[in-house]
């Protein structure tokens, strides 16, 4: 892989250490690029039935993208604005009642908490459980287990939960793009993940990989055209029998271009590549900031690094006034690096000096 080229293809790149994918990607000039030649067709053109049908193309084939990578049947991934709202999808959907049990882990993201705090409002039990142990707590109440895949506090990863005797539901907003991501060798029922993370594509948009199993066991409360077979049929319309019943309502085509051109910017220089570059240049981070006397919590292999700091939110101020971007977690002593395959080991001596003070 030519880590150079790839560089250049983000401009943020060239004067800024950028280590917050986990949060947003950095953007590919090739992204605006499309995003914008979109939006001149709208104006010159106007937004007729062309207009929609090229909507719907790029639907189309962002969907196969996104299938492909999560190793998956284009009839099993729907596109979403965010993680969030898939996991809505899935823990709203199943109709669970008083009695019933989600079985979590206790470093879930709000993204998740949401959706089951909406859950347990309904009379719904909600407990949480050590991660690493997520898979032996399941017991005779338990009607769904709803974890991360990637931890995205500190990179941990859910344990083997293809036995699972209940549906999983895993968080993959840290895992998409940023590991090898394998749905049918995970196990799980849902799978849901980012496209303006570690996909680097904007803000709006995301995946859902559900089994047909689960699919038919799963209610649709918000339909509209864009989910709906026979939008025309009016009260007799029906959703579509795969999972674009799951589709979000209002996908705009400078969104899905853009969220195309930054995929096909990464495909590139080879997932392949891109992952494993990524991985051991955050082994890499993770050497220089032992050296400097940080401590990283705990992790696995991959993008994450999450290491010590006596105050988080101001240190991460003074990093981004030095240039070096990433977060603070909350509620927890630390910082979180998200390495990319684009950053260098120039970007790691940065962190480390403006730490340094």
């Amino acid at each position: 892989m030519d880590v150079a080229l790839l560089r250049e293809r983000f401009p943020v790149l060239e004067n800024t250490a950028y280590l917050n994918a986990g949060t947003d990607g950095p953007v590919a000039g090739a992204a605006i690029d499309a995003a914008e030649e979109e939006l001149r067709a709208q104006l010159a053109i106007g937004r007729t039935a062309a207009h929609f049908e090229r909507n719907s193309e790029l639907k189309s084939q962002l969907r196969e993208r996104y299938a492909g990578l999560l190793q998956a049947d284009v009839q099993d991934v729907s596109l979403t604005t965010c993680t969030t709202e898939g996991m809505a999808a899935v823990v709203g959907g199943l109709g669970l009642v008083a009695g019933d049990e989600i079985l979590t882990s206790d470093e879930e993201h709000p993204g998740l908490l949401g959706a089951l705090a909406a859950a347990r409002e309904r009379g719904v039990t909600v407990r949480e459980v050590p991660l690493a142990r997520i898979g032996l707590e399941v017991g005779p109440a338990t009607r769904l287990l709803a974890c991360s895949h990637v931890s995205w506090l500190c990179g941990r990863r859910a344990p083997d939960l293809a036995d699972c005797p209940v549906p999983v539901l895993l968080d993959g907003a840290q895992g998409v793009g940023a590991v090898p991501v394998d749905v049918r060798a995970l196990g799980c029922d849902a799978y849901a993940g980012a496209g303006q993370k570690w996909l680097c594509g904007p803000d709006g948009t995301g995946m859902l990989y559900t089994t047909p199993e689960l699919r038919s066991r799963l209610s649709v409360d918000r339909r509209g055209y864009g989910n709906m077979a026979n939008p025309g049929d009016g009260l007799a319309a029906r959703l579509h029998d795969d999972a674009r019943r799951f589709d979000a309502l209002g996908l705009n085509r400078e969104t899905l271009a853009f969220a195309l051109a930054a995929f096909d910017t990464l495909a590139q220089a080879g997932w392949t590549a891109l992952h494993e570059r990524a991985a051991a240049l955050a082994e890499h981070f993770c050497e220089l900031l032992g050296a400097a006397g940080r401590t990283m919590a705990a992790r696995e292999p991959g993008t994450l690094v999450a290491f010590t700091s006596d105050d988080p939110p101001a240190e991460r101020a003074s990093l981004a006034a030095a240039g070096v971007v990433l977060r603070d977690v909350p509620g927890r002593p630390w910082l979180r690096a998200s390495v990319g395959a684009w950053n260098n080991e120039r970007d790691a001596r940065r962190l480390v000096e403006a730490l340094a003070g």
